[in-house]
């Protein structure tokens, strides 16, 4: 399994772009970046695409995705996979024909450009190949991590945004690769806390949670204001519970 990183920042700055992870080419982990980074005929090969929870900053490519469909005048469908919640907030927030035309009902010949499936935490379902399974986190508004295992076995979770959490690391077999958020440094304890995010110190409190520690630990969501910060405080968790703690960087690919 392969993870291309689309983007993986916590705040929107010049060369930092919003959360979204390519697996094998195929399946996307949130779609804060799609266009920006993807060419046309890579565009067309996404098909699903997994989503945590209904924040800006998650889903906001997903309207430009869709009129790059209808512009092209492919025909092409997309499927958003999500909780009910995160779905209806995107049915009343965004694809509501007001802030953006609502293409779960323009169609791209036959299908719908896009369509929404309900998922269920903590029941297993298949997308193109891999057994998907999500599990609640704790954030500001519903959410969930998801833990995606490909025909070979190999098993990759990503928490999406979350503060100290517990039951993804209760239900969560060993997994070979973890991308988790890390948005403030420790001095900001209070406030990463009180909006659903982790800190370097945070963080460390959630790995002693798993009953494995992953072979990798993929660090995103770092807001970039507080980038060396993180760093050097990230090194001390990496150095005392002695993993493999990594920050991962926009347009790189990771092997899971």
């Amino acid at each position: 399994m392969k993870v291309k990183v689309l983007g993986s920042s916590g705040a929107e700055l010049p060369g930092y772009n919003s959360p979204a992870f390519l697996v094998d080419g195929k399946v996307l982990l949130d779609a804060g970046t799609i266009g920006a980074a993807l060419s046309e005929s890579k565009q067309w090969e996404v098909r699903d695409i997994l989503i945590t929870h209904s924040h800006l900053d998650h889903i906001k490519a997903i309207p430009f995705l869709a009129d790059n469909i209808v512009i092209s005048q492919r025909k092409h469908s997309v499927t958003l996979y999500g909780i009910k919640e995160t779905l209806k907030t995107l049915r009343d927030n965004l694809l509501n024909d007001r802030l953006w035309p609502d293409f779960t009902k323009i169609s791209a010949a036959i299908e719908p450009i896009l369509k929404m499936k309900t998922i269920l935490p903590g029941k297993p379902f298949t997308v193109n190949g891999y057994s998907v399974t999500a599990y609640p986190v704790r954030h500001t508004v519903p959410a969930v991590g998801y833990i995606i295992r490909d025909g070979f076995g190999r098993t990759l979770l990503y928490t999406g945004d979350t503060g100290p959490t517990q039951q993804i690391w209760a239900a969560s077999r060993p997994v070979h690769a973890l991308i988790i958020e890390v948005s403030f440094p420790n001095s900001m304890k209070k406030l990463a806390i009180t909006t659903g995010h982790l800190t370097p110190e945070l963080l460390g409190l959630e790995i002693d949670k798993m009953k494995h520690a992953p072979e990798q630990i993929l660090i995103t969501h770092i807001k970039p204001q507080y980038m060396a910060r993180i760093k050097k405080e990230l090194l001390q968790i990496k150095k005392k519970r002695q993993v493999a703690i990594q920050i991962i960087k926009d347009g790189h690919t990771y092997a899971v």
